[in-house]
């Protein structure tokens, strides 16, 4: 298994911003995850960045790393995101190896926290991330917030 940049996906660009929003879009947001993706740092200092795991031409996960996650706390930053893993690969704790990979990008990049937000209960708490408090989204559904600090 390797993660890349979705910039290193072979089918390209278009192939990986559909594979994301089926996930994690709705029919009428299409052009805000290819608009987002499309624009995506293929800088190795920026964000924001999104990321495919694959077993060989398969991918069987993604994550991004973003500078908001569509939630009220604006204030924090860097925010991991769209977490996926293809449920035939479940089950081989490979959302922590996803997880470690997105805290290890956000410290290259210089953070000491990375954020997220999610409904789950239970999943994070497992890999070190501790919560926080509940934030907003756009549509004023309460979200509870997760951090993990990076030594």
């Amino acid at each position: 298994m390797i993660i890349i940049n979705v910039w290193d996906y072979s089918p390209g660009i278009e192939a990986a911003s559909r594979y994301i929003h089926s996930l994690w879009g709705r029919e009428e947001n299409y052009n805000f995850y290819h608009d987002a993706i499309s624009h995506s740092a293929n800088d190795e200092n920026a964000l924001p960045r999104f990321y495919l795991m694959m077993d060989e031409d398969k991918i069987c996960g993604c994550y991004a790393l973003l500078t908001n996650d569509l939630i009220s706390r604006q204030d924090l930053l860097p925010w991991l995101a769209c977490l996926y893993i293809e449920p035939e690969f479940r089950g081989r704790k490979l959302g922590s190896v996803l997880l470690n990979h997105g805290v290890q990008e956000a410290d290259r990049l210089g953070y000491k926290k990375v954020y997220l937000t999610t409904d789950h209960d239970s999943y994070y708490e497992r890999y070190g991330w501790q919560r926080m408090e509940d934030g907003f989204n756009l549509f004023g559904e309460q979200g509870r917030i997760y951090f993990y600090t990076i030594d």
